[in-house]
């Protein structure tokens, strides 16, 4: 699927989006672009500028891009990679992590559009685990 919404898992730990990836890729198949910035550029827990650009890049087959940031600076990261080079095809959402790329993931998936991607990821903030 040449235009599939593309999804961007922003961690403060490498390890931490790559475990999400693995988790999402299951669920999402291989239909969905997925890309993660983990860490810093060296290996350290924090963010990347050039990670998050990278990652926007990987994931986009040309439908869109939704970024999923965990927390602090990487939801700052994420932002001044947009404000710096402004699309209007990419989009931070505030949804929670894990729920949201799991959400993001599967709606993509069905081949839905960014704007309902994006929605998905930050309606499962309302999903009850019990």
């Amino acid at each position: 699927m040449s235009n599939s919404v593309g999804i961007v898992l922003v961690s403060h730990s490498s390890e931490l989006a790559a475990g999400l990836r693995l988790l999402v890729e299951q669920i999402g198949s291989d239909t969905v672009p997925l890309a993660t910035a983990g860490g810093t550029d060296d290996g350290r827990i924090g963010t990347s500028y050039d990670l998050v650009l990278a990652a926007i890049r990987e994931a986009d087959r040309g439908g869109g891009v939704v970024v999923i940031p965990d927390l602090g600076s990487s939801i700052l990261t994420a932002r001044t990679v947009l404000e710096d080079r402004p699309r209007t095809d990419v989009t931070i959402v505030d949804a929670p992590f894990v729920e949201g790329a799991v959400a993001a993931v599967v709606t993509a998936a069905s081949g839905a559009d960014l704007k309902t991607v994006a929605n998905a990821a930050k309606e499962a903030r309302h999903v009850l685990k019990f």
